[in-house]
């Protein structure tokens, strides 16, 4: 991407978001508009319900623009920059050798040198390290969960973490005073195997043959988006089964009786709704059912349908509890704590844990193998050439008191 494609995608960011803002203050007069309504008739009236509905799928298509503008400003370019060691570029021009015309020779004696194994049953090779940590990086942004939660890279398939549920007792004594014996810690040992993951890109041979295509970033731009969706999917709701196990499938229970190896969950009090007074409380008793050491790096996680409903509350002095972001790249917040969008939480429903908020650098633990791999299959869609590009990743909670539930009902 060059210096003036960069100025035009900043422009358009910028037009982007001012619309984008536009489009909250006409949300903030609608609502207002029909909140008068209800108080003077206990009903609103359905112009005005059917306007805020449709300013309200606006503003999430223009933060959707802007999102997508702003990933592709700040999306890494593959071999800019940076200095290259003779090993990389002898691996990114074998690598190129294998995608373009199938010779694994040359990637195959690198790895004999290397000692490493870069492949498995499967077979296939370890892409060039640029194009790993271009991948990589894209997933950060892409993927909401991973975004603000806790990474770890390993070498081996499976982590395993020795977790203190309980530290060693401690106390105040005199300086000359008999020093009893303190506790012991209480440890719980958590597993994160790592499953692996996929995408399948496909090309023709003309395209490889094209020397003006730039093959790393053409395979960095098909499996990103793939890879990204896949596991902010298994990051939520994974049940553990050959993908990691997602923090909305860990066992909840009531904060007032929380204990480790549950999530804690605080009530609404109505049946799939917020409570019709007040119904900012029930946000401030999530907010404070989390240890005030967790908070100062919290998130409130929910999906679109979700925000579009909170983005309507106000506190007792008649201010809006969201608010948008204050400049493009960044996230909207609710009462001062960021919000990650993530489609696969559940709706509001009855009894559902439709809003998660937490800590989650240290609640949940996503666990990245090292190494992208690629395995070019010139048969199965004659006349494409397929790609078999597969990472391991897991995920687990590994600190269950640093996340919790606001369940709507009773």
């Amino acid at each position: 991407m060059n210096e003036i494609e960069n100025k035009a995608i900043d422009a358009d960011v910028g037009v982007a978001f001012e619309e984008f803002m536009q489009a909250f203050e006409a949300f903030k007069d609608t609502n207002d508009e029909r909140m008068g309504q209800i108080e003077r008739r206990m009903t609103a009236d359905v112009v005005t319900t059917d306007k805020l509905s449709r300013i309200d799928r606006a503003m999430d298509e223009q933060k959707r623009v802007v999102d997508e503008l702003t990933h592709r400003a700040g999306r890494p370019e593959l071999g800019r920059g940076g200095v290259v060691s003779g090993v990389a570029v002898q691996h990114k021009s074998a690598f190129h050798g294998y995608v373009r015309s199938g010779e694994a020779g040359a990637l195959r004696e690198l790895e004999g040198k290397a000692l490493s194994v870069g492949s498995d049953t499967d077979g296939g090779y370890l892409v060039p390290d640029e194009t790993e940590t271009a991948i990589n990086a894209s997933l950060r942004d892409i993927s909401p969960i991973r975004a603000i939660s806790g990474v770890r890279q390993v070498s081996g398939t499976v982590l395993k973490k020795p977790y203190a549920i309980s530290g060693a007792a401690t106390g105040w004594v005199g300086e000359t005073a008999v020093r009893p014996e303190t506790g012991t810690p209480t440890l719980a040992e958590l597993s994160f195997p790592t499953m692996e993951l996929y995408a399948m890109p496909s090309a023709t041979q003309s395209l490889l043959d094209d020397s003006a295509i730039d093959i790393d970033q053409w395979i960095a731009d098909e499996v990103r988006t793939a890879f990204a969706e896949q596991e902010g999917s298994a990051f939520v709701t994974g049940d553990g089964v050959n993908k990691p196990t997602g923090f909305m499938t860990a066992a909840t229970v009531d904060n007032a009786s929380w204990s480790w190896g549950n999530i804690g969950t605080v009530a609404t009090g109505v049946s799939a709704n917020f409570p019709a007074s007040d119904p900012a409380d029930v946000l401030i008793d999530l907010v404070y059912a989390l240890k005030s050491g967790y908070r100062a790096n919290a998130h409130f996680v929910m999906n679109r349908s979700t925000q579009s409903a909170v983005r309507k509350l106000k506190d007792g002095a008649g201010n809006y509890l969201w608010q948008p972001a204050h400049a493009p790249g960044q996230a909207p917040t609710l009462m001062g704590f960021a919000i990650a969008e993530s489609e696969d939480m559940p709706d509001v429903a009855a009894d559902e844990n439709a809003i998660a908020f937490g800590d989650f650098r240290r609640g949940y633990l996503i666990v990245d193998r090292v190494g992208i791999r690629v395995l070019r299959d010139p048969y199965s869609a004659k006349p494409y050439e397929m790609f078999y590009t597969t990472k391991r990743v897991g995920g687990g909670v590994q600190d269950f008191d640093a996340i919790k539930f606001l369940k709507f009902g009773v």
